[in-house]
């Protein structure tokens, strides 16, 4: 049986060089990272943009402060701050775990799920604004770039 014919790479596909995907790779993460920056920082005024991601975490799933740290590559003191001062806010809610009693698991509270609401709501305000403002024919290049930035994502 003979191989499979050799892939050609779809760099190879698109007739980029390798320094010009290197350049658009450069582009398109800072331009991801900006708008990234602009969106968290444009809607999080009630809540710090590390809190917000911590609160995300547990809309997920309940999860205990070390699964927390783990997860967002912080700390455990770190960690522990942070949950602190949503649990202070009534966002975030102390249980302590069936299965072992040294460790508590932390819950989103109603007004959480509410404000996580509410923050979307105006991250996405503040994207269609934006977007709106575009020509039809950037807008429909914009829908397919999203279609590929999600593909990427996931590889």
């Amino acid at each position: 049986m003979t191989p499979p014919p050799a892939r050609k790479s779809r760099a190879a596909d698109t007739g980029l060089t390798p320094s010009a995907i290197s350049a658009l790779a450069g582009e398109l993460r800072l331009a991801c990272m900006r708008i990234s920056r602009r969106v968290r920082f444009e809607s999080t005024h009630v809540v710090a943009p590390h809190q917000f991601s911590v609160l995300c975490r547990l809309e997920d799933a309940p999860r205990t402060p070390g699964e927390l740290a783990e997860i967002e590559k912080v700390s455990a003191p770190s960690m522990t701050r942070t949950v602190g001062a949503l649990v202070e806010r009534g966002l975030v809610e102390r249980t302590d775990d069936p299965s072992d009693r040294r460790q508590v698991i932390l819950s989103l509270t109603p007004d959480a799920v509410s404000l996580l609401k509410e923050i979307r709501r105006k991250r996405d305000a503040w994207m269609s604004v934006r977007v709106s403002h575009l020509t039809p024919q950037e807008q429909e290049i914009l829908q397919q770039a999203s279609a590929i930035l999600t593909r990427v994502a996931n590889e």
